[in-house]
């Protein structure tokens, strides 16, 4: 295993280039669940991309991380593939995961992604578990979880803090916070803070700007660094904004609960548009026209995929091949 950082994510070009992805993977995305080629709609992560880049660039590739039903942003800045990605949220056999976990199940196990997942806050244990199991193996490895603030009133989460605290694990809770679980304001539906529920827990708790993807780096890298040297885990809340909505329903349901003003205040506040000012002049252009035919190749990958056969459709239900831990009754 390397010492070293994420590919393509230890400089601001590379920085920029992953928000650039992640940004107009999504808008792609939009396209095609409109043209009907990604059924079921999907939860838009743009505005957000500041978050998933900050934290994973101040990962290592065998770091381990769960996501949230709003994750593409998270996996492919963790390394997953954009075609691979793309042909999962499309149901197609050349996906993550063969086209059967769609847009909020989308693993890879390879890459230490252990899973976006449906329901609010569930990431948390699983991350627990993978520092845990990281610690008895003696590898070097931290685990990070990122859930929105509407996961801060569910009780896995706050068991998950607890254990983490009590056994002083490798595990970082990242909470992107954009002010909405759904359609509730948070400020109507937490009493206190994200960083005041780990300090109950003695957990170090910081608050980050989660629009700019350089404070969210530094504020991880502290996390992480302290918790490989053995000082237990960390909790980072990214103040951060969706500027499309909680799903893509809500274009057809017309939804009403943010003001145009709200949005605009917090678009011009754009963590991609932050990241391009750090950039050499003209390198900007550059990077925008190799992202773009990264995905249209992405694209092309995920249409020409299969769609997955239906005599399959009962395979990976049941699991097969198991052998009983020594002791355990078979």
């Amino acid at each position: 295993m390397t010492d070293r950082q994420l590919p393509g994510l230890a400089d601001p070009e590379g920085r920029y280039r992953m928000l650039r992805l992640i940004r107009g993977f999504e808008q792609l995305a939009l396209g095609l669940v409109k043209s009907g080629a990604i059924t079921g709609g999907i939860h838009p992560y743009i505005g957000q991309e500041a978050v998933a880049v900050g934290v994973c660039a101040a990962l290592r590739p065998q770091d381990r991380i769960t996501s949230t039903h709003r994750g593409h942003g998270h996996v492919l800045a963790k390394g997953a593939d954009p075609g691979r990605l793309l042909a999962e949220l499309c149901g197609r056999v050349g996906g993550l995961n063969q086209g059967r976990g769609g847009s909020m199940h989308a693993a890879d196990l390879s890459l230490g992604i252990l899973g976006a997942n449906g329901i609010v806050g569930a990431g948390a244990p699983i991350a627990v578990g993978a520092a845990w199991a990281a610690r008895q193996a003696g590898e070097d490895r931290v685990a990070v979880s990122f859930f929105g603030d509407g996961a801060l009133n569910q009780g896995v989460l706050l068991e998950s803090l607890n254990l983490a605290a009590m056994w002083r694990l490798p595990v970082l809770f990242v909470c992107e916070n954009n002010g909405y679980a759904t359609t509730l304001p948070a400020a109507t539906a937490v009493a206190g803070s994200g960083t005041g529920r780990a300090a109950g827990f003695g957990i170090p708790a910081v608050e980050v700007d989660g629009m700019d993807t350089e404070a969210v780096r530094e504020a991880t890298e502290v996390a992480v660094r302290r918790a490989r040297e053995g000082g237990g885990p960390a909790f980072l809340e990214c103040r951060t904004y969706r500027f499309e909505g909680h799903h893509t329903m809500e274009r057809r349901m017309k939804l009403r609960y943010r003001s145009t003003e709200e949005i605009e205040r917090w678009r011009a506040r754009d963590p991609l548009e932050r990241a391009a000012a750090a950039l050499a002049d003209g390198r900007r252009a550059g990077l925008d026209a190799a992202v773009d035919a990264e995905l249209a190749e992405a694209e092309r990958f995920a249409l020409a995929s299969d769609h997955p056969d239906p005599a399959g459709a009962c395979d990976h239900l049941y699991a097969d091949g198991l052998r009983p831990r020594a002791g355990a009754v078979a």
